[in-house]
């Protein structure tokens, strides 16, 4: 099978639909942690506990990695309509923003703060995986980590482009743009609030 058809494969793209709205679940559900404060949502998502909290993970904004903390809320009713884009993609460092055993290895990436609001503020996301293109990957400007999210074949998740990582929104459209990697919309179920601390 051919990588431009193994990137349109609807089952494929169909698993990874659900393991994002899976983690999207986790992190509108997430069980309670103990009274220690604020935990990482990879980490309380299993073994289950009582109750429901908050959780944060690392995103990373610009080139930096910074704390997104995600309410105990989910969206009830239509999804709204201006959302900012939410990019899970390859880890692009040897510790991975997420990872197993409660979910696969990847990173987040959101669009950075306004000044104006003094790097604290709440805002809507729509979940994207960045996924090299079959143009990026046979022109070799896309390097893939063919990574399981639990159906039967991997995806090419996004580690770099033209040798450059992706931990800024700008770099993840620009390479869009330029059809070097694919940015899968996971859709309604993958819709989060979330709060990014800290400039």
């Amino acid at each position: 099978m051919t990588t431009t058809a193994r990137l349109q494969t609807p089952a494929r793209l169909f698993m990874a639909t659900l393991a994002l709205a899976g983690i999207t679940l986790g992190i509108a559900s997430v069980p309670s942690a103990d009274a220690g404060g604020l935990r990482n949502c990879v980490e309380i998502l299993d073994p289950p506990q009582s109750g429901r909290v908050g959780c944060y993970e690392l995103v990373w904004v610009d080139g930096v990695q910074r704390r997104m903390t995600f309410p105990n809320q989910s969206f009830d009713g239509a999804t709204p309509k201006a959302l900012d884009g939410f990019y899970v993609l390859a880890p692009q460092t040897d510790a991975p923003q997420g990872y197993p055993p409660n979910t696969f290895p990847h990173d987040h990436v959101v669009r950075d703060v306004p000044a104006t609001n003094n790097g604290a503020y709440s805002v809507q996301y729509q979940g994207f995986f960045v996924l090299c293109s079959g143009q990026g990957i046979a022109s070799g400007a896309c390097v893939p980590s063919w990574t399981s999210v639990g159906g039967p074949d991997e995806l090419p998740f996004a580690k770099t482009v033209n040798g450059l990582p992706l931990t800024s929104a700008e770099a993840i459209e620009s390479a869009a743009a330029a059809g070097l990697v694919a940015l899968n919309n996971l859709g309604p179920g993958a819709v989060l609030v979330g709060t990014i601390s800290g400039r």
